[in-house]
This record gives structure tokens, C-alpha cells and sequence, in this order.
């Protein structure tokens, strides 16, 4: 997959939980292959909010989830990717956003936490595909839709594993 030269992604928290759900395989390998992408050319983007979203849900929601240890190395691992944390100004954006737009509180944040880090996109489920949000597009990566986005399309082929252990 080749991402426009220097164009940053912020990726939210279904992506991270996909790659390591094997209940949805054709997600799973898109989400898988996304990360892996965007480790290796370095322009992935996350928030502190994502991976303690991502933590809960891969070890206490998801069934069967991952053990707490290997949850903990995923996101030592992302912290590589210089998290944004929740501070006063990114929950006043999130303020701005959510009536802007009417979404949730937390995809208020999570939009916040794209548009503060300078990304040009946001990898998520949860928002229109193709939205711009005052200058970040929202991408929704599920295989069906992929072929809106040619960069996109090619993410195709067997995953390799982001965390810790493969490294």
C-alpha cells in the first residue's frame, strides 16, 4: 500500500481492536496490514484516549480477548508513535467538534487528537467515509469500501504482526 508521500494517519481505536480480532477476518487483515504500513513508513498517529480505549477492549470486551501482557506490549509498542494526550485544549476542541458536528464526545476527542496532530486522515469505522473535517478525511478501511481510496485498495496480502514479539 502506498500512503501520499508525508501524509500522516491518525488511526482510532476499531482499527488497533480488528487487527487482533479473529472473529472478523477480512477486518482483521486489513486493519493488520494498515498498522503495518503505517509503522514502517512512520506516519501513524494515535492518542493516549486510543490506546486506553484499545487496552480495555482487547482485554476485558473482546472475547476471547488477549492476555493483559501481550495488551501491555501492543501499547508499549504504539507508544513508539508519540501518543497525543487528553489535556485541557484537545477536550475544548473535542467541545468544538462535538457541537460542530453533533458526534460522540469520544469521536470528538479522537477527531481533536487528528486535527491537533496535523493528519491529513482518520482511519475509522465510526465516521462518514470520506468526510472533511476542516482539512482531515476520514477513511474508512472495511474491504468493501476500500476501492473509494486506491491507496487503500492495495493493502491486500498476509499481515504480519506490529507487536513486540515480531519485531
Amino acid at each position: 500500500m502506498t500512503v501520499p508521500a508525508g501524509a500522516t494517519v491518525f488511526v482510532d481505536t476499531n482499527i488497533f481492536v480488528y487487527s487482533r480480532d479473529s472473529s472478523h477476518p477480512d477486518k482483521q487483515l486489513v486493519a493488520a496490514r494498515w498498522i503495518d504500513v503505517l509503522w514502517s513508513t512512520r506516519l501513524g498517529r494515535t492518542s493516549t484516549q486510543v490506546l486506553s480505549e484499545y487496552y480495555t477492549t482487547i482485554t476485558r470486551k473482546l472475547a476471547p480477548g488477549l492476555p493483559t501482557a501481550q495488551a501491555r506490549a501492543d501499547v508499549e509498542d504504539l507508544s513508539a508513535w508519540k501518543p497525543l494526550g487528553v489535556d485541557a485544549g484537545l477536550i475544548r476542541s473535542g467541545w468544538s467538534i462535538e457541537d460542530r458536528f453533533g458526534f460522540s464526545w469520544w469521536d470528538s476527542l479522537v477527531v481533536a487528537a487528528a486535527e491537533q496532530m496535523g493528519c491529513a486522515y482518520l482511519l475509522t469505522e465510526d465516521l462518514s467515509d470520506g468526510q472533511d473535517l476542516d482539512g482531515t478525511t476520514v477513511v474508512d478501511p472495511v474491504p468493501a469500501r476500500a476501492h473509494r481510496h486506491p491507496w487503500l485498495s492495495r493493502v491486500a496480502g498476509t499481515p504480519s504482526r506490529w507487536h513486540r514479539s515480531s519485531r
